[in-house]
């Protein structure tokens, strides 16, 4: 069996973060294991609080992880601190990780700030140039650019200049208002748009985590990046096209719609 590792934040009401990672890894057919960058009090409606580990601690589950189940492939979520940033970039190339997908999350579904600004420099300087694939939604587009996204030219401009600027290549997630839910590619100077439909569904909580945890998958199992992302695509659809409904704000997905068999009833 394949395997992947999530770095990324705790979310106690399960949507988003790690448990929404390994709820997707497991969906897609890999072996889903976790590094803890911080616990938040969190549910549909908003975070209420964040309580990061230590760098040291961090660096112990990493180095605890990569000594014995080596990843095939590394999704990174909320880092909320430079120092914590600092740990993953040093660790990652320490043990030469491969296949890694960045969701550089800086604002939850919900609108609460996850990030500070000093951290999204560190971001800038250390984590992203490791990556494979950067998976920005257009908010966090605008602030890797520093410029505005308003149309499918502007995604282009600014997946290019983000790609160019860190080598790496960058997955612009669209919806938010701004198109019919296409994700464009751009990856050695060249584009690709995976057109997607928009489902009818407002509990979008994780839909970023998900999403990237679904690339980190299908990359852990030799897929290319063009097909990981189609794949990936395929899944969020199906995890939002169930239409679970719970909580009252903007609620989890269905990450568990295709597993059935004798111990799902």
């Amino acid at each position: 069996m394949k395997t992947a590792l999530t770095i990324a934040g705790s979310d106690s009401s399960g949507g988003a973060g790690i448990q929404a990672d390994i709820k997707t890894m497991t969906a897609n057919g890999v072996y889903a294991m976790s590094a803890i960058t911080a616990l938040t009090a969190q549910n549909t409606t908003g975070v209420q609080g964040i309580f990061e580990v230590t760098p040291a601690f961090l660096a112990m589950q990493l180095d605890s992880v990569f000594t014995d189940i080596r990843p095939d492939a590394v999704k990174i979520g909320m880092v909320s601190s430079s120092g914590l940033i600092e740990t993953i970039a040093e660790r990652l190339a320490f043990y030469r990780a491969e296949n890694v997908v960045v969701d550089p999350v800086m604002v939850a579904t919900s609108g609460s700030r996850l990030i500070s600004d000093d951290a999204i420099d560190t971001l800038k300087a250390r984590l992203l140039p490791m990556a494979a694939v950067l998976t920005p939604n257009i908010p966090e587009a605008e602030v890797l650019a520093g410029m505005a996204v308003s149309s499918p030219e502007d995604m282009m401009a600014a997946a290019e200049k983000i790609g160019r600027e860190f080598g790496c290549a960058v997955l612009c997630k669209g919806g938010h208002d701004r198109n019919d839910a296409n994700d464009l590619l751009y990856r050695d100077g060249d584009f690709k748009w995976f057109y997607g439909r928009r489902i009818d569904n407002p509990n979008t909580h994780g839909t970023g985590c998900t999403l990237s945890s679904a690339i980190a998958s299908n990359l852990a199992k030799g897929m290319d990046l063009d097909a990981a992302v189609e794949r990936a695509k395929a899944y969020i659809s199906g995890a939002l096209g169930a239409m679970l409904d719970l909580g009252h704000g903007a609620g989890p997905m269905d990450h568990a719609f295709a597993i059935g068999g004798e111990f799902a009833s």
